[in-house]
């Protein structure tokens, strides 16, 4: 059996942060382009960013099963089997986010009269600020680098108040314009999506923060709120 810290195996580690990374970069071109896609309606690129999703489900596959197999014939410990199981878990996560990217392209189409709807020019700040988040935290990932996971924890917060706004300014909107009900119920859908977005990279996060610590962080923005696993 070939053990870990031999060059075999930092060779699949270094292969399973490549995987990461590709499902990174795709899934931060996918926010970019499912908000572009909506702000210009552009249904076109809206398709685009619904059938790419395919290529993030393939490589979430394939670092799946090069998990397990170094898993079963490497049998890593400790900082090794830490860079395994954080893979495992943040390809599932990243993957996600591209899922909600394909939901916002997806409302694209049942989104009109964009220009009565104020919360929309708010909606483009909310996603620049989610995507730097996912790409923040895959440089964390990427440099095992726990100061910036923290910083992509703590900057949740803006996105969860910019949430809030939005759905503030929607629902006041529906009140006073009834007939806009539908196109506003779809513009708060795609604002929760950001939100889930955000949340899911600090999920992230707090494995990149675990991977390269091995602490738990157990509470947000409370490091004395950690407890040693391995």
């Amino acid at each position: 059996m070939v053990t870990s810290s031999t060059p075999q195996f930092q060779s699949e580690i270094g292969q399973l942060r490549g995987l990461i990374a590709e499902m990174g970069g795709l899934a931060e071109v996918a926010i970019t382009d499912a908000i572009d896609a909506l702000v210009r309606h552009d249904e076109d690129l809206a398709h685009t960013v619904v059938a790419g999703d395919a290529k993030l489900d393939a490589l979430e596959a394939e670092v799946d099963r090069l998990a397990v197999r170094i898993i079963a014939l490497r049998a890593p410990m400790a900082d090794d089997l830490r860079d395994v199981i954080a893979a495992l878990k943040i390809s599932g996560v990243i993957e996600r986010i591209g899922d909600y990217a394909k939901n916002i392209a997806k409302r694209v189409g049942e989104i009109d009269d964009r220009r009565k709807f104020e919360p929309l020019t708010l909606i483009p700040v909310m996603a620049g600020i989610a995507q730097s988040m996912v790409r923040d935290v895959l440089n964390a990932y990427g440099a095992r680098d726990a100061t910036l996971a923290i910083e992509v924890i703590n900057r949740d917060e803006k996105v969860d108040n910019f949430y809030d706004s939005i759905f503030r300014n929607l629902v006041a909107h529906m009140m006073e314009n009834p007939s806009t009900i539908s196109t506003a119920a779809q513009l708060l859908f795609v604002a929760r999506n950001l939100e889930r977005i955000g949340d899911h990279a600090t999920n992230v996060a707090e494995m990149v923060y675990f991977a390269a610590t091995g602490l738990y962080y157990s509470e947000r923005g409370n490091p004395g709120g950690l407890e040693k696993v391995i």
